[in-house]
């Protein structure tokens, strides 16, 4: 049997950033193919996840404090930049995940996250605007007018809906979310165990 795993990714989750950049090289590694799965996580957390606002509106500073220090250190370990965005958090990324359906027809899913990531989180860009979304997907070799018509037809938004609604199904509750096989791993921090998971088949 084939070693495949399911990525279910939001580009408007730090740790998401970290998983999707430490998993490429883990699947290469294995012999794995990954399956991109771009959800939108504001949807997961509507449906079963509601504290994560509550959380939000009332930080324990403890906490809080640990969490900036534990995701400079992932990313210190990576070597790459992530700050949280001053400006705007959290992010409308509606358009930027449709915008991953057109990069992943298009065989262009990895430079268009990438360069969706670097922006927000590493150049603290607005990835809901229009000029925004435009230079990555330039970045990406993207068209302009193709990429903008493909984020609004139905098909597009059909299939966001249906991946988010798909990990609700299978019990997810935040990204990211890996499966293998009916495994399901949360976090950036679950790669270990996602490697052992992937060698076993």
């Amino acid at each position: 049997m084939a070693r495949q795993l399911d990525f279910y990714f939001d580009c408007s989750s730090p740790w998401t950033y970290l998983a999707f950049h430490a998993i490429q090289p883990l699947a290469a590694e294995v012999g794995a193919e990954i399956v991109w799965k771009p959800i939108l996580v504001g949807g997961v957390f509507n449906a079963v996840n509601q504290t994560v606002y509550e959380n939000r509106s009332n930080p324990n500073p403890r906490k809080q404090a640990y969490m900036l220090q534990d995701l400079a250190a992932w990313a210190n370990l990576y070597d790459i930049k992530i700050t949280f965005p001053p400006k705007v958090f959290p992010v409308n990324s509606v358009k930027c995940m449709r915008g991953a359906f057109v990069a992943l027809d298009e065989g262009k899913l990895v430079p268009y996250a990438t360069a969706a990531f670097e922006a927000y989180w590493g150049g603290d860009l607005d990835i809901s605007k229009e000029a925004v979304l435009a230079d990555i997907a330039a970045r990406a070799g993207l068209e302009r007018q193709r990429f903008f018509a493909g984020i609004e037809t139905d098909t597009c938004k059909a299939r966001l809906r249906t991946n988010t609604d798909e990990l609700i199904t299978r019990g997810g509750f935040g990204s990211p979310t890996i499966f293998v096989g009916d495994q399901m791993f949360f976090g950036n921090d679950r790669l270990p165990l996602i490697r052992a998971a992937l060698t076993k088949i």
